[in-house]
């Protein structure tokens, strides 16, 4: 079951009409958004995945990180989060208090707390967080307002799902493992806090569905279209060599198949880096639409403040016959 699929029934379950929730499911945005003061809105989001490296505390940071960038990609500031977790019986204590360790160091960072969690039994591990931020309610970042003329900002790497295939395969690099490791581990909070300062139209980060596929929701809620530059997408080391020798997850597939009818590829878009477009990400970036003079900023700001592969990666145009356009 895909995405949409999910979004369709989330819209359709019965709900209680509220003028508070500023963000519900209705354009499948990153987190919901209610609003308990004028001054203040809390975000509410909650995410946990199986490990994708072998390391213990690292995966705990890289799925703390990955659950916090909800948060960022709202406009907000990360304030409390629970773990949530299944451990099988025959996971080593070590490992355990090694996930644990990972996940709060991470949220630490962002300057948050740990209030506790819960844990279930399982056959193979999951982790992650539910978090809560704060964020004032005139400054709520949400995906359906990209307007035409805006251009697009991509704050990391595309490729971490092809390049973590390969690492699971054996056949990553040391420059490739390590590359992957330091953007998934790497909190949004540095380009957060560019988007804050600068302003933007739209946000949304890029993650299980691809930039493609959360590139078409920023689309779809915005009732716009988008034309993307291949040649200017930052990628991580390797992943176009891997994706071109097959090297794809199965999300990668699955991803293709949902959003076929939605996707123009122009000629001369390599195979390759189509897949690299539809690739899952752990822990991805964020993707903003901004005005020109705007998103030239951002980007200037954000690489002087360690954002490095921060780059204008596309524009929105009006609504045409596609959701995005791949020349």
């Amino acid at each position: 079951m895909g995405p949409e699929v999910l979004a369709d029934i989330l819209r359709e379950l019965p709900k209680r009409i509220d003028a508070n929730l500023l963000v519900g499911p209705e354009t499948s945005d990153d987190a919901a958004v209610y609003r308990i003061s004028d001054e203040m809105a809390l975000i509410v989001t909650v995410d946990f995945f199986t490990p994708m490296v072998d390391d213990p505390y690292l995966f705990g940071q890289i799925a703390a990180a990955n659950a916090l960038s909800d948060i960022y990609a709202m406009g907000g500031k990360p304030l409390l989060a629970l773990n949530v977790a299944c451990f099988p019986n025959c996971l080593p204590r070590e490992d355990i208090s090694g996930i644990l360790r990972g996940g709060a160091d991470k949220v630490i960072e962002a300057g948050a707390l740990i209030g506790g969690g819960h844990t279930l039994q399982d056959d193979e591990p999951k982790y992650g967080l539910a978090a809560i931020g704060l964020v004032h309610p005139a400054a709520v970042l949400s995906n359906a307002a990209a307007r035409p003329d805006d251009l697009l900002v991509l704050t990391k790497p595309l490729g971490t799902g092809v390049v973590n295939t390969a690492i699971k395969g054996g056949l990553a690099g040391e420059e490739a493992y390590r590359a992957a490791v330091e953007q998934m581990k790497m909190l949004n909070r540095e380009a957060a806090n560019v988007i804050k300062e600068v302003g933007a139209g739209a946000c949304t980060d890029i993650t299980g569905f691809g930039f493609l596929g959360h590139g078409a929701e920023m689309a779809r809620a915005s009732g716009v279209s988008m034309i993307i530059d291949s040649s200017s997408l930052p990628l991580l080391p390797e992943a176009l060599a891997f994706a071109r020798m097959g090297l794809l997850p199965a999300g990668a597939y699955d991803n293709r198949r949902f959003l076929e009818r939605e996707v123009v590829f122009e000629p001369g878009v390599a195979l390759e880096m189509q897949d690299i477009l539809f690739d899952p990400q752990t822990s991805g970036g964020l993707f903003i639409a901004a005005t020109p003079e705007r998103a030239g900023e951002m980007v200037r700001k954000m690489r002087a403040n360690g954002v490095r592969e921060a780059a204008v990666v596309g524009r929105v145009v009006a609504a045409d016959g596609y959701r995005i356009k791949v020349h």
